[in-house]
């Protein structure tokens, strides 16, 4: 299975996963619209030697079938005043 992986040109380090090729009609409107027109960054061979960041193949392979994208947000920047009212 090969998976499109697009950049947003609207919001920082925003990746959406697609099946390739990409039917970006499967994309609900207001995501559609808020991410932007999808800048392609790369094609994947999704096999089981492949290692991804956030989320297993296995995972990714789910969210591509249903609902058919998976949307990557940038990780949560550090509460450092939580982190300093824990100590």
């Amino acid at each position: 299975m090969l998976c499109a992986v697009y950049r947003s040109p609207k919001r920082a380090d925003t990746y959406l996963y697609m099946a390739h090729p990409a039917d970006f009609s499967l994309l609900p409107e207001t995501l559609a619209k808020s991410f932007g027109q999808p800048q392609k960054v790369m094609v994947i061979a999704l096999n089981d030697e492949r290692k991804l960041a956030r989320l297993s193949i296995a995972e990714l392979k789910q969210h591509l079938e249903d609902p058919g994208f998976y949307l990557q947000l940038p990780p949560q920047p550090e509460n450092l005043l939580k982190k300093e009212l824990a100590k």
